[in-house]
């Protein structure tokens, strides 16, 4: 056994506990600052830009013309191209919000509709966001499988109407992306699948999800000035 002396020097555990303790809450005193210093930071943020960016879509719609005419004066005399360009897309960016509207609300009834024949827990909610998948083309459609996988087997398990209920989704997703989707986009959707996805991985990678949200209005403006530019060079060529 140790000396007296020595025993007396080390601590008990009744003190290593304590300081461990200690040394605990202090961590969690210090990411709990941290965690509210930037929190509040957060919250500001979006507190502005609740107040600000309406004030912004209503100067913009105010005040349309003269801001476009203020953006005129900075391009070329000679822009029969732009214009070109600029009409077929507002055009096309006009079919593609249409049509994907009702196709937001048709995915939702149906799936709904579906849903509640199954007898699904939450059907509403998951319904309206399989709804509003079809805003990020394939990739949301694939991300609601977990949901809905996930409600099925914990209310039903490995049952026959967990697979039926499977392959009642998948159906409604293959209906959507082979047949609905391009009877309402036929007009603004002129493009390849395969330059969709390209579009997708494309500015997917670039900007994440805002690149995947916006990736068939921008591969419609990359394929508008594609289109446009051949017969604006053999116009100017004829001349």
């Amino acid at each position: 056994s140790l000396p007296p002396s020595e025993q007396g020097a080390a601590p008990s555990s009744y003190e290593r506990i304590t300081n461990a303790v200690e040394t605990e809450l202090t961590e969690i005193g210090r990411r709990a600052l941290t965690f509210s210093i930037s929190s509040l930071k957060n919250v500001v943020v979006y507190m502005l830009y609740l107040v600000l960016v309406p004030v912004l879509v209503f100067f913009i719609l105010k005040d349309k013309q003269a801001i476009l005419n203020w953006f005129a004066k900075f391009l070329p005399s000679e822009r029969a191209l732009t214009r070109q360009v600029w009409e077929e897309v507002n055009i096309q960016t006009s079919n593609y919000v249409r049509g994907k509207f009702w196709e937001v609300i048709i995915v939702w009834g149906v799936t709904y509709i579906t849903l509640e024949a199954f007898g699904l827990r939450a059907t509403l909610l998951v319904s309206l966001f399989v709804g509003l998948s079809v805003l990020v083309p394939y990739v949301g459609a694939t991300l609601m499988y977990i949901p809905i996988v996930i409600l099925g087997y914990y209310q039903f398990g490995m049952s026959s109407t967990f697979v039926w209920l499977f392959i009642a989704y998948s159906i409604i997703q293959v209906l959507d992306g082979n047949v609905l989707a391009p009877v309402l986009l036929s007009e603004a959707t002129s493009l390849h699948p395969i330059a969709i996805i390209a579009a997708i991985l494309l500015f997917g990678g670039l900007w994440g999800f805002w690149g995947v949200f916006f990736a068939i209005p921008l591969a419609t403006l990359v394929n508008s000035i594609i289109k446009a530019w051949p017969m604006e060079r053999n116009k100017a060529l004829q001349r």
